[in-house]
């Protein structure tokens, strides 16, 4: 059997302090390699904690959309050397610096150092704070990562994406084997419903899944990692750990090759209003600031 392990770097943030935060996911990564993990993907936004402004204090808008960082920044530099001092591919995420405002971003290090794919989390909260002066990605994206057990297809969506049947539909769809989904937001609140839902988006996509979420008391856990038949292969509790999800790629190939889910039995020619960009009753809603917001407002 050839297993591919993910560590998922349950933790809560030191608040908006970015060393702080930097040194704490570096001490994690460290403990991932130590049980052998082949990728050690992050919660939402990690690199402020997912932290959001004050709207009530005059300019704390922009002074949080100032946290941003760049692809060519200490924090990114510093992971890519991480990755290859473990040689464990980093799912890293941060606010990234964008023309206009910040994006809600992941990069894709591999275990080389060299970073894959940046992806925007392109289905933003911006009914709430602080994602509403964010910029929504337009794309999703997958590459082939190099692994020590061999490449394996790689996509990522971020939290509020993983409730849109489309974005993990799109990341099947471009050949992912396993979607990454750094994660900030209660998973037990409806009843579990979001662990029963990813747990879904597995099944239906047969793809495998990992979703890392921040511990209490920031948020409540429940780090869940997937196979493609919607099993689960690892699931945490609340508090801090690094959760090993470890994946048997033979028996998930097998099953994609076998089953009859995922893009085996579609009909895209019948699919044309998904695309349709009019939003009606009783689904018309405004952003935080009370714009009026439309599908076309997102792309």
């Amino acid at each position: 059997m050839t297993h591919l392990n993910v560590a998922l770097l349950q933790m809560a943030a030191q608040g908006g302090d970015q060393v702080a935060n930097l040194e704490k996911g570096e001490a994690f990564c460290r403990r991932a390699a130590e049980q052998g993990a082949d990728i050690a993907l992050f919660p939402e936004m990690w690199n402020i904690g997912y932290q959001c402004y004050d709207p009530t204090i005059e300019s704390a808008r922009d002074s949080w959309m100032g946290q941003s960082i760049d692809g060519d920044s200490d924090f990114i530099r510093h992971h890519r050397k991480l990755a290859r001092e473990l040689d464990m591919a980093l799912a890293v995420t941060y606010l990234e610096t964008w023309p206009g405002q910040p994006r809600n971003s992941v990069s894709l290090i591999d275990r080389h150092g060299e970073v894959l794919f940046t992806y925007g989390k392109v289905h933003t909260c911006c009914y709430e704070n602080p994602e509403v002066v964010c910029t929504p990605g337009t794309d999703f994206y997958t590459a082939d990562l190099d692994t020590r057990v061999g490449p394996v297809r790689v996509g990522a969506m971020i939290c509020y994406d993983r409730e849109f049947p489309e974005s993990a539909r799109l990341l099947m769809i471009q050949g992912a084997e396993l979607i990454l989904t750094p994660n900030a937001c209660s998973l037990t609140e409806y009843d579990r419903i979001r662990i029963h839902q990813f747990r879904a988006r597995a099944f239906e996509n047969m793809v495998a899944t990992a979703m890392t979420n921040y511990a209490a008391p920031q948020h409540d856990g429940h780090s869940l990692a997937c196979n493609p038949d919607g099993s689960v292969v690892a699931m945490a509790g609340e508090t801090e750990d690094v959760c090993m999800a470890s994946f048997d790629l033979d028996w998930i190939r097998t099953w994609r090759r076998t089953k009859y889910w995922g893009d085996a039995f579609r009909r895209p020619s019948v699919y044309t209003p998904l695309a349709d960009t009019a939003v009606t009753e009783p689904f018309v809603r405004t952003d935080l600031f009370g714009e009026p917001l439309t599908h076309r407002h997102h792309t």
